[in-house]
């Protein structure tokens, strides 16, 4: 039999008949359309077909996306194949209808800074404008595995805010009665109720005693690779072309309005080009002819060898600005500040390090030994507030995401339902409605969440 007939006889049954899977089992080698397994239905993950496969060599997964050319037209071009763009454009088919999409990427899908970060998810912002926001994401977050049937890894394993004197613990419990107000859980731990959480810290440094933290349950952290490819799958299963290697060198306009973008592979049509490029966002913008009250930091992350369980959280330095949660390998994941100078280079500079380790062992002297196993740099756009833009742009149909400073990873699900509706619909969605460019100009409606914007709002 042919592997065409075998395909025919087999994809009337049902995908858990084990005669039409025994067939399916012997097409070994046959290139399964993307999204479909051999049975050419549409892959669906659960516990049952992962172990089925695992007996019968995983010959039955197909492909998870597409790789299609770029067509000559779209009615919308996605400039970013990060966690933003591609949520983007999941949820403009999703929640929209709009399937007549691209999302154009420089190089492969999940290769900037979705790949590039510490993985945290959270929903502990303080100021208005923020806070319901990043509540609204980690609402979706708790959901998103099941939406997209991929696992993310989503690990709600709670985050810890230490602090150290008695400034700190007034401030989080501000932050913390915020969050409640808001709708989320927040909880301030006493030192007794942290050391027994978490006995390995330094509570009794001669720097930096700590005196307790503000505890969010519901926050954690999530698969980075995982999450963009995840959107991936589910976006390309809705009819998304994700087009790859094809890095957008123009963006057209005519009459004040954008008519397509060129790219290293032709011109492609649209009246409609949502901008979702990150840390190259000024880069992308500028395309076009506008300046963004942006620039452009370096933030280091770090991992070390794999180590047996240590930390069962993510946890926070207040006096150091160090976040460190440990890896499903054993990993400790860890970052700090920004390297503080203008870059679109993904490496960052020794000082940095040094202080970042520093802070590591002040925290944890126990982890002083552990030997570092690799580092790499995002490249962060930082608004001057320290607050993202998900607005219009004043170019008729060119729209703009960007500006996520340090919060870019755990709003990926918000960002790209909120810019999806903003593009279908032509209003902010309310969860992010405070997000507009032109607040930079009128001074109205600023959002300086942390002073951690761009470089002249930290002096």
């Amino acid at each position: 039999m042919s592997v065409k007939g075998a395909q025919a006889q087999s994809a009337p049954l049902r995908s858990w008949d084990w005669k039409a899977w025994r067939i399916a089992v012997r097409l070994n080698g046959t290139i399964c359309p993307a999204g479909t397994d051999a049975l050419g239905v549409v892959m669906r993950f659960s516990g049952w077909r992962v172990l089925r496969e695992g007996l019968s060599g995983n010959r039955g997964w197909g492909p998870h996306w597409r790789d299609p050319d770029p067509k000559s037209e779209y009615d919308a071009v996605i400039i970013g194949g990060g966690g933003h763009g591609l949520a983007t454009a999941y949820y403009l088919a999703k929640d929209h209808g709009m399937t007549n999409i691209a999302v154009l990427e420089r190089g492969y899908l999940g290769g900037g800074n979705v790949g590039r970060n510490t993985t945290i998810v959270r929903a502990n912002y303080y100021l208005p404008g923020n806070s319901e926001f990043y509540s609204h994401s980690l609402k979706l977050w708790e959901g998103l595995e099941q939406d997209l049937n991929y696992n993310a890894m989503m690990s709600q394993r709670g985050i810890l805010n230490v602090f150290h004197n008695d400034a700190q613990r007034d401030a989080a419990v501000r932050r913390a009665n915020a969050i409640i107000n808001q709708g989320d859980d927040a909880e301030i731990l006493t030192r007794a109720q942290l050391r027994d959480m978490v006995p390995q810290l330094n509570f009794d440094g001669n720097r930096f005693p700590i005196q307790g933290a503000l505890l969010q349950r519901r926050a954690g952290t999530a698969r980075h690779d995982a999450v963009a490819w995840g959107f991936a799958r589910a976006a390309d299963q809705r009819g998304v072309d994700l087009i790859q290697n094809c890095e957008v060198t123009g963006i057209r306009t005519e009459g004040g309005r954008v008519t397509g973008v060129e790219t290293g592979r032709g011109t492609i049509r649209a009246k409609t080009v949502a901008m979702a490029a990150a840390g190259r966002s000024s880069q992308v913008a500028a395309l076009a002819g506008l300046t963004l009250p942006i620039e452009s930091h370096v933030l280091q992350a770090f991992v070390t060898e794999g180590l047996k369980p240590i930390i069962d959280h993510v946890i926070t330095f207040a006096e150091g600005h160090l976040y460190i949660s440990q890896s499903d390998k054993g990993g400790l994941v860890f970052g700090s500040y920004l390297d503080l100078y203008a870059s679109y280079a993904a490496r960052g500079n020794l000082p940095m390090v040094e202080h970042t380790m520093e802070a590591c062992v002040a925290m944890m002297p126990a982890i002083g030994k552990a030997k570092l196993l690799r580092s790499w740099g995002g490249i962060m756009d930082m608004t001057p507030d320290g607050s993202p833009i998900i607005d219009r742009t004043p170019i008729e149909g060119l729209y703009l995401n960007a500006g996520w400073c340090y919060g870019g990873f755990k709003a990926t699900p918000a960002s790209g339902q909120c810019y999806a509706h903003l593009i279908a619909t032509g209003r902010p969605h309310d969860a992010a409605a405070g997000f507009r460019l032109d607040r930079f100009e009128t001074g109205r409606g600023l959002m300086d969440e942390e002073a951690t914007g761009a470089q002249h709002n930290l002096h």
